[in-house]
């Protein structure tokens, strides 16, 4: 099994969230990669986090967003970032995390996350104006999607089955 490291920074290009998975496959929506149970990722230097249950993540080739989708028992089931375009580089995904996540709990609520810190962010690395607008119209996009359109609905079961 291929193992790929993620890599998510800032605006700034300081380290944010990072973790290595195994690689899937790819599909329409994106390529897919997993972690079984019991995985590790880490914030900046921070320590290392362990995640009892298995997700698999999504990786558009031509989207702004990211996306987890976790197994049970997490209470969140599907966790959205708006992030730039993901950069595919050898075995290493690289983008910029801008801040806003769009959240599906498994009681079915869906809700936008950390648009303080966007705003923050804004005017702290002086977002470009279309990176705003792109950023702000994909949480938009994805508060509805997670809902109604795949790979939301099913599609991801099937990654996740790889890997539980």
């Amino acid at each position: 099994m291929r193992n790929v490291r993620v890599v998510y920074r800032k605006f700034d290009e300081k380290l944010h969230w990072h973790q290595w998975m195994q690689y899937l496959g790819e599909d329409q929506y994106g390529v897919w990669l997993g972690a079984p149970p019991n995985s590790v990722s880490q914030r900046g230097d921070e320590p290392e986090l362990h995640h009892e249950q298995a997700h698999v993540q999504l990786f558009p080739r031509d989207r702004w967003f990211t996306a987890i989708f976790n197994d049970e028992p997490r209470s969140t089931e599907i966790y959205c970032d708006v992030t730039t375009l993901v950069e595919f580089k050898d075995d290493v995904v690289t983008m910029v995390d801008l801040d806003l996540d769009v959240i599906r709990k498994r009681d079915g609520s869906i809700y936008i996350d950390d648009e303080d810190e966007f705003a923050e962010h804004q005017v702290k690395y002086s977002y470009p104006p279309e990176v705003i607008e792109q950023a702000q119209a994909t949480a938009d996009w994805l508060v509805t999607a997670v809902a109604t359109e795949e790979p939301f609905l099913t599609v991801f079961k099937t990654w996740l089955d790889k890997v539980r």
